[in-house]
């Protein structure tokens, strides 16, 4: 697609939800359904139908990728959740990783590839991906890296500190596994991933680290991302970059600096104050604060009102934007008529 598409979108002041789990979850068979491409693709386009917007957009589910790596070391899918290295896994699991990925092939990332499928071969609507970014995967393969990722801050390396190293060739894993997945989501046919990488925050990154210009973003986010980006470009498949953690300056001009079409941010975030920092053909989206909308104390009127400033503060600079949620809207149990009204709040007020 050309950037053009969703300019366009944007002007037409379009409203977008990252919601196919609320649609999911109405089916009587929810589980079932996240194993079979072809049901999962149908959900994904009724979210698509009901959102009146011409992007599949998939699950935000950020397990897949890990699950997918670790069945290369021998981890039962079923514990892969809460598998953490030790210490550095070794050249040995790197090579596994490199020789294995493509024969994985899991239940869950072959559903998301068959709902890829469906949509481009059975749908108007244009199939999107979507992985988790390769320092966010790093994160969950590893039980603490805050320390060590401090440490690499410091200018220290793999070569200085076993717990350095770990972070290292977990990243190297990561990459490998995001690279293979996101290959494997453009040959079912996706036109737009989503790459989401929640953990490239001030929590994980030290923003007194940044501020005394350390290299740590350099190394840790943006020669990942390049790489990604340039698969990308390669294949002419366009990006939507996802961030919803909590950000300063400069995370947000590497952010920008990947060329997103379409950026994503989360509510720690001034959309209209970061419209002045992003370039005019970057199309800002977000970011209603969703992962509350199970709340009470969030009421549809308040969503509501939200929505208008949001509209109204971003029209006021120029910049093209997309209203929507700070990241997936989840149903939870008991909550889901009042999550869904909410949804249908920031949809339906008027924002003029």
């Amino acid at each position: 697609m050309i950037r053009t598409t969703y300019l366009d979108l944007a002007a037409a002041g379009a409203r977008l939800p990252i919601g196919a789990d609320m649609v999911l979850r109405e089916q009587p068979d929810p589980e079932a359904v996240l194993t079979d491409g072809i049901r999962l693709g149908a959900v994904i386009e009724q979210a698509a139908r009901r959102y009146r917007t011409p992007l599949a957009l998939p699950l935000m589910d950020l397990t897949i990728e890990k699950a997918e790596l670790l069945a290369t070391q021998g981890v039962d899918p079923q514990s892969a959740a809460g598998y953490h290295y030790a210490a550095a896994p070794g050249g040995e699991a790197i090579e596994r990783a490199a020789s294995g990925m493509s024969a994985t092939a899991l239940t869950r990332h072959a559903a998301n590839l068959g709902a890829v499928r469906y949509i481009a071969q059975n749908t108007d609507l244009t199939p999107c991906g979507l992985v988790i970014g390769p320092f966010s995967l790093m994160t969950k393969l590893v039980a603490d890296p805050i320390a060590a990722i401090y440490m690499a801050g410091l200018g220290l390396t793999g070569k200085d500190d076993p717990e350095v190293l770990l972070v290292e060739q977990a990243l190297e894993l990561a990459q490998m596994a995001v690279e293979r997945s996101l290959a494997d989501q453009i040959a079912a046919g996706a036109r737009l991933i989503v790459i989401a990488e929640p953990a490239v925050n001030s929590v994980y990154l030290s923003p007194k680290q940044l501020k005394m210009g350390s290299d740590i973003l350099e190394r840790f986010f943006t020669r990942p991302m390049k790489r990604l980006r340039a698969m990308l470009r390669e294949a002419d498949v366009d990006l939507f970059l996802h961030d919803c953690g909590e950000l300063v300056d400069p995370i947000l001009q590497a952010l920008v600096a990947m060329e997103p079409h379409i950026l994503s941010l989360g509510s720690s975030r001034l959309l209209w104050e970061d419209a002045a920092k992003v370039p005019d053909h970057i199309v800002l989206y977000g970011n209603l604060p969703t992962k509350r909308f199970y709340a009470d104390d969030l009421t549809e009127a308040m969503v509501a009102d939200q929505s208008r400033e949001i509209v109204r503060r971003i029209h006021d600079t120029g910049h093209p934007h997309i209203l929507g949620s700070e990241c997936d809207v989840l149903s939870v149990p008991g909550k889901h008529a009042a999550i869904s009204g909410k949804v249908t709040a920031f949809m339906e007020c008027d924002c003029r």
